[in-house]
């Protein structure tokens, strides 16, 4: 599931170098993704109203489902 954040988020800056994911467990359960960028790209990952980043969350809660746990998204 990282890889595939780490994927989506590289593909939509320009610099995606500067692109880090970091997995943190709640204590529910639910595997927060983390992603930080240079804070000038951080608008491409939000996207308009935060559209982009809904379609992120809503990628990563799919196919955690699929696997049987549950995991989102958050940008830093």
């Amino acid at each position: 599931m990282k890889e595939l954040v780490e994927y989506i988020a590289k593909n939509l800056v320009d610099h995606p170098e500067e692109i880090s994911v970091v997995d943190v467990t709640d204590e529910e359960g639910v595997t927060v993704y983390e992603v930080s960028c240079n804070p000038d790209e951080k608008g491409k990952l939000i996207g308009k109203s935060g559209r982009t980043a809904k379609a992120i969350r809503t990628l990563v809660r799919a196919c955690s489902a699929r696997h049987g746990k549950r995991a989102t998204v958050e940008i830093v």
